[in-house]
């Protein structure tokens, strides 16, 4: 009798056994992306409309130089909106013009993984990394952003004082070429294409090209006026060969 009833508990156990063996369903369930995208952020959470308003609101801070609430209002847009890649890209610059570069990558990043091909995210993400001195960065993602969208001129330009840095001048005065192709009214590209063209050693045509964004905006004649390059993505030492270009070209 005994052995009777321990071979009955030892079959009730293997059944509740396997019971519990099927009963866990998710072992063998494969979430799709975007519903783990949902476990990882509700969709409840998320307000377009409210977060339109704060990135408006955002904008408005930056535009008055208060990065600080800038930064503050547009993270809420983006929490509000986490995969609006305009919301991601305009907090992600506004980072930048304050000076943050780290979660200026971030929230460019973050951008990017909801669009890869999204071009304004690649351009800013390369501007910071151009700016930080990720020289090498910076130019696979602008060449990115110029293989998804040709005519970037915002790419081609920052390709070129990259290439620049990276003491690769003909690579340099081809990217600069086809940047004031694409935008010949910016004296910006001028100033980049005589700045390779100088890298090059070829000073006569850094002197052209840099009379020709001088054509474009005399202030280039002053000293003074290079300073704001920095805000172009030029770095210290490309301000400094501009101002010799400038004193070669007869700049005052």
């Amino acid at each position: 009798m005994g052995k009777a009833c321990s071979w009955m508990l030892l079959a009730t156990l293997a059944l509740v056994g396997c019971q519990r063996e099927a009963a866990v369903p998710w072992q063998q369930t494969t979430l799709s992306l975007e519903a783990l995208d949902n476990l990882a952020y509700p969709p409840f959470l998320i307000d377009t409309q409210r977060a339109a308003r704060y990135r408006e609101q955002g904008l408005a801070f930056r535009q008055q130089g208060d990065f600080e609430r800038a930064i503050a209002t547009l993270k809420i847009a983006a929490a509000l909106a986490p995969q609006n890649a305009e919301g991601q890209v305009l907090l992600g610059w506004t980072q930048h013009l304050a000076g943050y570069p780290a979660p200026a990558v971030d929230a460019l990043e973050a951008a990017l993984r909801h669009n890869p091909d999204h071009v304004p995210a690649l351009n800013a993400l390369g501007i910071v990394y151009l700016v930080d001195g990720q020289l090498e960065a910076a130019v696979d993602t602008h060449t990115l952003a110029a293989s998804l969208q040709p005519d970037n001129e915002i790419a081609h330009y920052n390709l070129s004082l990259a290439y620049q840095r990276l003491g690769q001048p003909e690579q340099a005065i081809a990217a600069a070429q086809l940047a004031t192709k694409l935008e010949p009214g910016n004296p910006h590209p001028w100033v980049a294409l005589a700045l390779a063209y100088w890298s090059a050693q070829d000073s006569p045509q850094a002197i052209a090209n840099y009379r020709q964004a001088l054509a474009l905006d005399s202030r280039y004649a002053s000293r003074t006026y290079l300073d704001h390059l920095a805000q172009a993505g030029f770095s210290p030492d490309q301000i400094a060969a501009t101002e010799a270009i400038r004193q070669a070209a007869g700049g005052l």
